[in-house]
């Protein structure tokens, strides 16, 4: 049965203001395309031609819901229906003649074809049995409502009242059940559908080869349909569309590319894929999903020719598109049926789909485990699997009304939908195989890891691209079934090192990474940072895209501000395009520069934005006074940009947020242990409040009420922490509840104005909606690493391993002095040279190899007194052969004592 039912139509013509309805002509001979019951032997295709039976007011019948109270288990090599099997005879002894004296009636046999699905009904009878009677016997074998029948014999439809003696049936006679067509709103469809399949049954019938003009017509009848097509009514357009199936057009098509004449089946296929490609190009948006239904039924009748047919394989992949389109199963519409039996229809429709895919997927995964020449599971199937499983959740959550994770085995007792449970179990059954061949694969990596550096193990690597998405759509199975989301997660931690290798190398900017980042557990900070830098815009390289600044180093900071904080957010999201004035340095070195200057400005505690933990220069939270700059909020949201833009550059700046400012834009609760850095005079006084003795405390010693004494601008101000707190003293049974209070003032209340601006202006570069969620998933160490870089000493070796040089060699003398030099420097002046080279003042945690590019020292052709000079862009730094290690060792020490700012870099 189709995902979309067209709507009901009268069927008898109908006066409506005056007009009448115009009939639609029903003569057009069925078996003119359906092949006779002669050439029966030479034709063995089954559920060609879809019969569209309706009733007033009620669901449509076609030969795949004949079996409606039928069903069989799913899986890829067999059919939800129940149809009726090719040359099943029904017999049928009885006679409708009515009671009385005993007469003389031959017996006759004869055949029905049905024309929906090709089979045929073998029927025993008296001659003088009416066609009235026969019509009730099919609606005993095949659910087909009386009314919705017409027998066709000799291209003649039999009468009810006639006996098969008056219609001259005889023994062997071959009979054609069809649907009766309705009275329609849309005659100039009805023509145009029919003409076509009238023009494609002569091609099946005539036995000569197709030649391309036929490809042509139908194309131009496909044509002439999608532009009668109402573009601003939708339900007239959906009975528009309907009429496309109503007139067995996709069964006459493939009865066409199952032709073995020579040329028919490029033709049809031609044709096929035309329709599928101009239901999106030829109709309005929010029609595409309305061509789902047409595009199951060339699915329905594609597989009986071949799982991997490639015509099969494309309507497939056009069916999951518009499933994915419609996001979840309530965007279907069905005319004349309640949204349950919409529901119950749609999980019928697609899981044949799913259990289908679901095979490929395991045989492909297994293939991988134990042969290395395995290409491992294609992304068009797991791409198809994701799509049609998209109604599947949502029927299962939304409309099987369970009220949490089903247990497994199903319950069938209480089961308000015996109709799902075959359904609900082998979608466990899915899980568990899948789940299982998952847990092989992840295993059988880790013999690959860690991946070697020269590329070594690369062809193994491209057999695990689909895993990281087939992991996200087991884990979505999981969440409707009891401990199956515990199994998943336990098999990742298990795979940790193989999970966080897909994370690196296959998780993609647009695709949706969150299920992983909620679990950090199964994930280590190499992999967290690539999915949290995937939530800012990807930077541009093209330098129209870019947002260019021009900035006087003396006005750095205000300078700076009007470029960022005036800027509208999308103009920054392609990247930077920085310059000093009076400099002719440009490029990546010169932003790198700028932005470590600019952060270390605005965390400067002179500037009185920020205030340095106690106990670690290093960290920072808002500074509480702060309004003592006017602007202050502003320079708030400008900070949230400068530091989002630092990232999204993958620039370390050398700051690091405290952890009490990283749990407010994390948007959780803070606690008393992680104000231990910030204050840790509060700590220790709020600690001692609550380790003291109850009797001590209740004889109100202390003298504490519900108050906070503030110093703001050199004057001190009393705050109480709730109504009336002057007035409530500290006990011991309230005194958690004054800590609380104290807390959520000195670090919620006090600094929310500043927290909430910082975190407006990080979303700006953040990708909508994600900045909060940006700081959830990480750990407040993943932050420090990202933002200060690495804390260990630069080490001589590992700069050395990753410098080449040019003009001069390794063991040239002025290279051996160079890192004798180098390594008798103090770790700041060692700081400084690297920024002077590379405006890299702090190293990835990675050290050297998380740089862009290695390390270049090239021989210069200055006079020998001449400075060293750098172009940061390359990480290039350029000087000349000095004649001795003094020499070179003087001119170094200039350049590690003050940082020369000019004359280096280039674009």
């Amino acid at each position: 049965m189709s995902l979309v039912q067209s709507p009901t139509v009268d069927c008898t013509t109908t006066a409506v203001n005056g007009h009448d309805h115009h009939r639609v002509s029903t003569k057009r001979k069925f078996d003119d395309y359906a092949p006779s019951l002669d050439d029966d032997d030479d034709f063995n295709f089954n559920d060609l031609v879809s019969v569209r039976m309706r009733k007033d007011e009620s669901l449509a019948v076609d030969s795949s819901s004949a079996g409606k109270n039928q069903s069989s288990s799913p899986s890829p090599s067999a059919h939800l229906d129940t149809r009726v099997s090719d040359a099943k005879s029904a017999h049928f002894s009885c006679s409708t003649s009515p009671p009385g004296p005993t007469r003389s009636a031959s017996r006759v046999q004869f055949f029905i074809r049905m024309i929906s699905d090709g089979n045929h009904i073998v029927i025993h009878a008296n001659s003088d049995d009416t066609v009235k009677s026969i019509h009730e016997r099919i609606k005993i074998i095949t659910g087909i409502p009386v009314m919705e029948q017409r027998l066709i014999y000799k291209g003649k439809q039999l009468q009810w009242e006639q006996s098969l003696a008056q219609c001259s049936i005889q023994n062997d006679a071959g009979l054609h059940l069809v649907g009766r067509m309705r009275s329609t709103k849309h005659p100039q469809t009805c023509q145009l559908i029919d003409d076509m399949v009238s023009f494609i049954s002569r091609l099946c019938k005539a036995g000569l080869p197709c030649y391309p003009y036929a490809s042509k017509h139908i194309k131009s009848l496909m044509n002439e349909f999608f532009s009668l097509t109402p573009k601003d009514d939708n339900e007239s357009a959906i009975g528009h569309l309907q009429i496309f199936m109503l007139s067995s057009a996709p069964a006459a098509l493939v009865m066409l590319y199952v032709s073995n004449i020579k040329g028919n089946k490029e033709c049809a296929e031609s044709s096929i894929r035309h329709f599928l490609s101009s239901c999106r190009s030829s109709l309005p948006k929010s029609l595409h999903t309305q061509c789902a239904p047409i595009v199951l039924e060339f699915c329905k009748l594609l597989r009986n020719v071949a799982y991997n047919d490639p015509l099969y394989l494309c309507c497939r992949s056009s069916l999951g598109s518009l499933l994915e389109s419609m996001g979840v199963s309530r965007g279907l519409v069905k005319y004349g049926c309640g949204a349950e039996d919409v529901k119950g229809l749609i999980i019928q429709d697609i899981f044949p789909f799913v259990s289908e895919l679901a095979g490929r997927l395991s045989a492909e995964l297994e293939s991988t485990v134990k042969s290395e020449t395995s290409l491992g599971p294609l992304a068009s199937d797991v791409r198809d699997f994701s799509a049609f499983l998209l109604p599947l959740h949502t029927t299962i959550r939304e409309q099987v009304g369970f009220r949490g994770p089903i247990s497994m085995p199903l319950d069938k007792s209480g089961f308000s939908h015996p109709l799902y449970a075959e359904e609900i179990e082998n979608l466990y059954d899915i899980f568990v195989d899948l789940m299982m061949k998952m847990d092989w694969c992840l295993t059988k990596m880790e013999d690959f890891l860690p991946m070697k550096p020269n590329g070594e193990g690369e062809s193994a690597c491209t057999r695990w691209s689909q895993y990281l998405a087939i992991l996200k759509e087991l884990n979505n199975i999981a969440k409707h079934y009891k401990k199956a989301e515990e199994e998943f997660w336990s098999v990742l931690k298990r795979t940790k090192a193989s999970l966080c290798v897909l994370i690196v190398k296959y998780a993609k900017r647009n695709d949706d990474n969150q299920w992983l980042l909620q679990h950090k557990d199964v994930t280590d900070f190499e992999s967290r940072r690539h999915l949290a830098m995937m939530m800012f815009p990807e930077v541009k390289e093209d330098y129209e895209e870019l947002h260019e600044m021009l900035i006087d180093r003396s006005q750095l900071l205000a300078e700076s501000f009007e470029y960022i904080a005036r800027a509208e957010p999308e103009l920054l999201h392609g990247g930077l395009f920085m310059e000093f004035k009076n400099e002719e340095a440009t490029g990546p070195g010169v932003l790198r520069e700028w932005f470590f200057l600019v952060v270390q400005a605005l965390f400067n505690q002179q500037n009185a934005l920020f205030v340095a933990c106690p106990n670690d220069r290093r960290r920072f939270f808002p500074n509480p006074a702060s309004k003592v700059e006017p602007l202050h909020l502003d320079y708030f949201t400008f900070c949230g940009r400068v530091i989002a833009l630092a990232l999204m550059h993958k620039v370390q700046v050398g700051i690091v947020f405290d952890h009490v400012f990283f749990l407010q834009l994390a948007g959780r609760h803070i606690s008393l242990e992680d104000i231990r850095d910030a204050d840790p005079c509060l700590y220790t006084s709020c600690k001692q409040v609550l380790e003291m003795d109850a009797n001590f405390i209740d004889s109100d010693a202390l003298g504490l009420t519900f108050v906070r004494e503030v110093e703001e601008l050199g004057s001190r101000r009393i705050v109480e922490l709730c109504p009336d707190g002057k007035s409530i003293s500290v006990t011991s049974k309230n005194r958690e509840e004054y800590v609380n209070l104290l807390i959520r003032h000195r670090f919620v209340i006090s600094i929310s104005d500043q927290v909430s601006r910082f975190a407006r202006g990080f979303a700006d570069i953040c990708n909508s909606g994600l900045q909060t969620f940006f700081f959830q998933s990480l750990e407040l160490e993943d932050l420090d690493w990202m933002l200060y870089g690495s804390e260990s000493a630069i080490s001589i070796e590992d700069w050395k391993a990753h410098t080449e040089y040019n003009g001069y060699k390794e063991t040239d003398p002025q290279i051996s002095w160079f890192w004798k030099i180098v390594g008798e420097m103090s770790a700041e002046q060692r700081k400084v040279l690297l920024f002077f080279w590379t405006s890299v003042k702090y190293l990835p945690i990675e050290g050297f190899r998380g740089l862009a590019s290695r390390l270049y020292i090239y021989k210069s052709p200055e006079p020998h007194d001449r400075l060293p000079s750098s172009h940061t862009c390359f990480y290039r730094l350029c000087f000349p052969p000095y004649s001795s290690m003094a020499a070179m060792q003087d001119r170094l020490n200039v350049i590690t004592q003050e940082h020369v700012g000019c004359s280096f870099g280039t674009w």
